[in-house]
């Protein structure tokens, strides 16, 4: 069947008792072993320069004796172990606290280090399950932080959040930087270089044991948004996280500790972050769980009146819920309050009150 390279892209969703009657009559497939159902795909083969796309149906594909299909239908419907110590089961909140001056959306509120902490502690108790502490902004345009005064400005607030009911996560893309995190106890690395602009995080990710997200940045923040292009940014998108996630693997990162972010809003155009918002199912084919952070990003603006980043709240919970809707397990974002209750309500009209 194949005549290239294979993407997948699962596509009419079902959720609830839904999805559990269609999969239990030959009708649907699981979605990455959650409570979300599949009952068609689209198939890709090729690559972001030359590809084709067929519709194949959930009952056809349980038929399937394709091997190199087969294999990637495995990656796209078995269940994710627990990320962190987190069960996936349901949407997992990630709040951010920017302990910087210069930061798109809140730089100067929580560059303090009580603020910070206290910020953190408040996020928690808004339902954040994790808080992703950073203190180097790396928003369009932005200079590189030197690696001491990233140091100053998170080791007290990773320090002061010790019995925090939160996983703590650190923003960032120095080696040093993780190392101090996970001695003060940080279980992830969040590195929007994807380990590569300082590769001794990968060493760092390995032997401190820590769990890492994987994100897709085009170029450096410092100019990522003059001029992104790709031929087709969902398969370029897709290679590279797995590529990265091959080498984390290699490097003795387990899979079990990956998650892949495409990067919404770092090199990409409104056209390219519409494209990837629209395929997020897609990326259920790297076989970890997914992380998506459109969290008041400057595309919302370009789609409404939104031209300070929090008037964008209201599209970022939208994002949110188109992303939850595709089986994302792990959303980035700001407002944990209202994403938490906005999440919830679609939650209970896809899945009833019990779920």
């Amino acid at each position: 069947m194949a005549e290239g390279k294979l993407y997948f892209r699962p596509i009419g969703f079902l959720y609830g008792p839904a999805a559990d009657a269609a999969v239990e009559d030959g009708l649907a497939l699981p979605l990455a072993g959650g409570p979300i159902a599949f009952t068609a795909a689209v198939l890709i083969e090729g690559n972001a320069t030359n590809s084709r796309r067929r519709l194949f149906t959930a009952q056809a594909l349980r038929n399937v004796r394709d091997s190199d299909l087969g294999a990637v239908l495995k990656r796209v419907t078995a269940p994710r172990p627990a990320y962190a110590g987190l069960s996936l089961t349901r949407p997992v909140l990630m709040g951010i606290v920017n302990v910087t001056p210069d930061s798109f959306s809140d730089g100067g509120l929580y560059d303090e280090t009580e603020g910070a902490i206290t910020h953190a502690a408040e996020l928690a108790a808004a339902g954040a399950q994790i808080v992703d502490i950073g203190g180097e902004s790396t928003r369009p345009g932005s200079d590189a932080v030197e690696r001491d005064e990233e140091l100053a400005r998170v080791v007290p607030v990773l320090e002061g959040l010790a019995g925090s009911p939160a996983v703590i996560s650190i923003d960032t893309r120095k080696s040093e930087v993780a190392k101090a995190a996970a001695k003060a106890g940080a279980k992830i690395l969040n590195d929007v270089s994807a380990l590569t602009y300082d590769p001794a995080c990968m060493t760092v990710a390995a032997k401190a044991g820590l769990a890492v997200v994987l994100m897709h940045a085009q170029g450096e923040p410092k100019t990522m948004q003059e001029n992104p292009t790709y031929d087709d940014v969902t398969l370029e998108v897709f290679d590279y996280l797995e590529s990265r996630i091959e080498a984390c693997v290699a490097a003795g990162i387990g899979r079990a500790r990956i998650a892949a972010d495409p990067g919404l809003g770092f090199g990409k155009t409104l056209a390219h972050n519409l494209s990837l918002l629209a395929n997020l199912s897609l990326f259920h084919g790297l076989g970890v769980p997914l992380l998506v952070g459109a969290s008041r990003k400057r595309f919302i603006g370009g789609l409404g009146q939104g031209k300070e980043p929090r008037s964008r709240e209201p599209g970022s919970h939208a994002a949110a819920i188109a992303a939850a809707a595709q089986g994302v397990q792990i959303l980035r974002v700001h407002d944990v309050a209202g994403s938490h209750q906005g999440l919830e309500v679609w939650r209970a009209s896809m899945f009833g009150t019990e779920n």
